[in-house]
């Protein structure tokens, strides 16, 4: 037989697409030609794979040798196609048998030994080649991330040699059915964090109802420290949020890590980050850190400091969840279920109205400052905080307030009811169910009224309110948010307070 048809995939934004590859060898002056839109990665299989089945003790074909990768206008990159097409080059030449072949799924890049490295995508590829049922033969170190995926079925291997042996009966390949174990939580802990009470509450409820975070502050007050204490306090990552997070990892230039299988993210990128590091993008479409972090945390320290055109691009995904990144040739789509937590000095020098004598902007500078910032994106962020300076006294004590672990218990009893309640937490709820779910008793409905005419919020910070008093109460155990609860949702929106 000279013509041998195996199936693969393909990456593009969070899919895998089936690839056939298709093998043929034709009489003629010996050449190696691959087509179906491949980039750099893939045309350079040819030297990887010739080399491969030399050191291999394989037979490589003098003949005219076509690899047709299709369909044809689906781009083709990195090193993943380079087991199928050595495969497609040995069964079309009659050195292995080609019977099994549309039994199996091949990913894998080969070093010039035969040997197998791992791929970027492991993890999208199996869902893939789950849904087709087909069995899926890949490098033996994306084994474990591929296992991530229930009822699929994957064959690792270190070699080409071991594949060839498995097609043909002999020394077959054990399928991988280890699954790894959750991570264990290193977080650091709340108790670390001196002071700050008011914050620590604030946190608390973030963590209960899924809302953003912004905190105001001078350098030294524990913005950093309580940003990355917040994934400590979140409720345990559900089956499907870590199937979710892992499969992003798994098609980011890093990929995914099982040791961090359960572990919520946290992703701090500097304030240097351009638009598309932040939000995905490139010629073949990556996610950014805003998917990166789904069902995480994303901090952005000294959120002034970040380009305004860069901070402009989290609006949409701040009310959306997903990020739609569109280039003249392709068009992906990323899930972006993040907390935003943002961190900010009160003015260029940060000292503003805590040192006596150390600050010296003016009123314009600090308004300057302000103002890199825009409206419409503080007005998406559900709760703005001060965090002021710890008092010395509170330096030199023992903490006092709860650990990491106490908060979580409390939070996970509030998502409880959210969920029994609503079916997701109270950060993501749409307009008419907040009309159904978070509307306050007659008292805390006069307030609200009241605070709507003197701080003249918008219809969104009116919801944003809503959506944290809810948080409150469910944090309280009661069936509605009453006066306190809105009105402690109130004090959360310093900006507002401050217009």
């Amino acid at each position: 037989m000279s013509l041998a048809v195996l199936h693969s995939r393909a990456l593009a934004g969070m899919d895998a697409p089936p690839v056939t590859v298709e093998v043929h060898l034709a009489n003629g002056l010996p050449s190696f030609t691959i087509v179906g839109l491949p980039e750099t990665e893939v045309k350079e299989a040819k030297d990887r794979v010739r080399a491969a089945l030399q050191n291999a003790r394989f037979e490589f074909p003098a003949r005219r040798i076509t690899v047709n990768l299709a369909p044809a206008d689906l781009p083709k990159e990195s090193g993943r196609f380079d087991l199928p097409i050595a495969l497609g080059i040995l069964a079309a030449s009659g050195q292995i048998p080609g019977d099994r072949l549309d039994e199996y799924e091949f990913a894998g890049e080969l070093a010039l030994t035969g040997e197998l490295r791992p791929v970027r995508g492991a993890l999208a590829m199996t869902l893939g080649a789950a849904r087709e049922r087909r069995g899926f033969v890949l490098p033996q170190d994306n084994a474990p991330e591929a296992a991530l995926v229930e009822d699929a079925i994957v064959y690792p291997a270190r070699s080409l040699l071991q594949v060839c042996a498995h097609l043909a009966g002999r020394d077959c390949l054990v399928r991988h059915t280890d699954r790894p174990a959750a991570a264990v939580d290193a977080y650091p802990d709340m108790l670390d964090v001196k002071g700050q009470a008011h914050a620590k509450r604030a946190f608390e409820i973030a963590a209960a109802g899924g809302h953003s975070v912004i905190m105001v502050g001078p350098p030294g007050t524990g913005k950093t420290m309580l940003a990355s204490r917040l994934p400590g306090i979140l409720p345990p990552m559900t089956q499907g949020e870590a199937l979710a997070s892992a499969a992003i990892q798994s098609v980011g230039s890093a990929g995914f890590d099982v040791a961090n299988w359960k572990k919520r993210p946290y992703r701090a990128p500097h304030h240097t980050a351009s638009a598309v590091a932040l939000v995905g993008g490139g010629s073949n479409p990556r996610p950014g850190e805003i998917s990166m972090a789904m069902h995480g945390v994303l901090f952005l320290d000294e959120l002034p400091e970040f380009d305004r055109k860069v901070l402009e691009v989290l609006r949409e995904p701040l009310e959306s969840g997903r990020i739609s990144v569109s280039r003249a040739a392709r068009q992906a789509e990323f899930p972006a279920q993040f907390q935003l937590v943002a961190a900010m000095n009160p003015c260029a020098c940060g000292f503003l109205g805590h040192y006596n004598g150390r600050c010296h902007c003016t009123p314009d500078q600090v308004l300057r400052y302000h103002r890199k910032i825009s409206g419409p994106l503080l007005d998406r962020i559900d709760i703005q905080i001060e965090v002021p300076v710890v008092p010395p006294e509170d330096l030199s004590r023992a903490s006092s307030s709860d650990s990491s672990s106490m908060i979580r218990e409390r939070v996970e009893r509030a998502r409880v009811r959210m969920i029994t309640r609503q079916g997701k937490e109270n950060a993501r709820l749409a307009t008419r169910e907040i009309e159904k779910y978070c509307m306050p008793d007659d008292k805390g409905a006069i307030l609200l009224k009241q605070a709507i005419s003197r701080l003249g919020l918008s219809a969104r910070g009116y919801h944003r309110i809503l959506k944290v008093a809810r948080t409150i109460a469910d944090l309280s155990g009661e069936n509605c948010a009453d006066a306190s609860h809105i009105a402690e949702a109130i004090q959360y929106r310093r900006f507002d307070r401050h217009s």
